[in-house]
């Protein structure tokens, strides 16, 4: 393996683990203040074509990324309205979603199939830092989603275990009704941080389709909002544990394409399922670790909270 091999796989590593971290992100977010949100893949399909559309139409990059940032959060806040404020199963609201999002997603980008992107996020040029070896192209030859992405996994610990926002959002999660007690709204906690969520799936979408495999097709996500989901748990709903599992698992997407290149014969059909089957098997693995220990999730996570019931 040379060495221009080399550090292509560990800039596709990142660039993955960048796509998992923002969609991951997002998801805790949500959890963390009580709602499963099963939706990720869809609002991931809904910001990856918003974000495309925009980028064909006007050539201006970062109007993509913020279209696509609020088609998330709006998005998102359809499982809102219906599982935080009508009451309705969280689970099932969140896979309608999922449905609803890959097909309008792929109705309102039939015509941008095959397409050029109009604007993608170039890697940065910081002129001599670029040119140190390995440093220079590993890490400052990305583009500034990824920054953005570690910028983002650091305020959302902060705010989380350092601030009274993180504090209610914690306690909303952990019990409803105490918070309700205690004067924290409850409904408004949980709306904001589903909204919060889909924004930041709608981001990894974004970078999906104009940074990471510009362009449009239908499917374009493949199931990587379900890896997203996964990583929740296998962080123990942490953001600096989920960003090493992103890192993890986009290693496991990144290398998918390139083991044939490595000389290791295996099957293609069998390629695209590695990093799926893994997923499945870390979960499994995780679950009976954790058979006789306390759970990580929040205590609240995936119940409906009507403040008439108390």
């Amino acid at each position: 393996m040379n060495e221009e091999t080399l550090i292509g796989l560990f800039l596709s590593v990142i660039e993955f683990g960048t796509l998992l971290y923002l969609a991951a992100l997002g998801e805790l977010i949500a959890e963390k203040s009580g709602v499963l949100n099963l939706g990720v893949e869809g609002m991931m399909a809904m910001g990856g074509v918003a974000a495309f559309w925009v980028g064909v139409e006007t050539g201006n990059p970062w109007l993509a990324l913020l279209v696509a940032i609020m088609v998330g959060a709006l998005f998102a806040s359809i499982h809102g309205l219906v599982a935080v404020v009508l009451g309705a199963d969280q689970v099932v609201s969140g896979l309608a979603l999922t449905i609803l999002g890959v097909g309008v997603s792929a109705f309102l980008g039939k015509d941008y199939v095959s397409q050029a992107p109009g604007a993608r996020f170039e890697a940065l040029n910081l002129g001599p830092l670029n040119d140190i070896p390995w440093i220079g192209e590993f890490i400052f030859g990305q583009s500034i989603i990824p920054w953005l992405a570690l910028a983002l996994g650091i305020i959302t610990w902060f705010v989380l275990t350092r601030t009274r926002i993180g504090l209610v959002l914690r306690a909303v999660g952990e019990s409803a009704s105490a918070a309700d007690s205690a004067g924290s709204p409850v409904v408004l906690t949980r709306l904001i941080a589903v909204a919060i969520g889909g924004a930041l799936a709608g981001m990894s979408g974004a970078y999906l389709t104009m940074s990471l495999a510009p362009g449009w097709s239908e499917g374009t996500t493949a199931g990587r909002g379900w890896i997203a989901l996964a990583l929740v748990i296998f962080g123990a709903w942490k953001p600096g544990r989920v960003g090493v599992g992103a890192l993890l698992f986009g290693g496991l997407l990144a290398l998918e394409p390139r083991l044939q290149t490595f000389g290791v014969e295996i099957s293609p059909i069998l390629l695209s399922m590695l990093p799926y089957v893994l997923t499945i098997a870390a979960m499994i693995a995780l679950s009976i670790r954790s058979r006789n220990r306390p759970s990580a999730a929040p205590a609240a996570l995936g119940s409906t909270y009507r403040r008439e019931e108390r």
